[in-house]
């Protein structure tokens, strides 16, 4: 994956969202003004892998409504505090903290803007 971008209702209320929970930081991109188009950057990040977060240029989906789109999954040092901070934070429950022999423990949540985003800490070694 080279790029993907996360669509928003509320820019800002995004790049707080984000920024807390994975440590990305944000810089407009030029000439994305119209859509606040916003480039992260951070841990895990840069090199083939950019992403950006835009105004939604329709309705945000309803709370517990089909995934649109496809689910990205960001390293963490904590899965089971990283989920926590999100539920605190304006997040909700997706899938709680689950175990997965061999590859980590993960979990999913929404972010308040009918996205829906995972978290991982891989099994030492992995």
């Amino acid at each position: 994956m080279a790029h993907f971008e996360i669509h928003l209702a509320d820019v800002a209320a995004g790049k707080a969202f984000y920024g807390a929970l994975y440590g990305w930081t944000f810089d407009a991109m030029p000439g994305g003004e119209e859509i606040d188009y916003q480039l992260a950057s951070g841990k895990g990040l840069g090199g083939d892998l950019t992403i950006g977060l835009m105004k939604r240029l329709n309705e945000t989906p309803a709370k517990g409504s089909a995934i649109r789109g496809g689910t990205m999954t960001f390293e963490v040092d904590d899965c089971d505090a990283s989920y926590a901070w999100a539920l605190d934070n304006g997040g909700a429950e997706a899938l709680p903290p689950m175990d997965y022999p061999g590859i980590g423990r993960c979990a999913y949540v929404e972010d308040g803007q009918g996205n829906v985003v995972g978290m991982i800490t891989p099994v030492e070694g992995q």
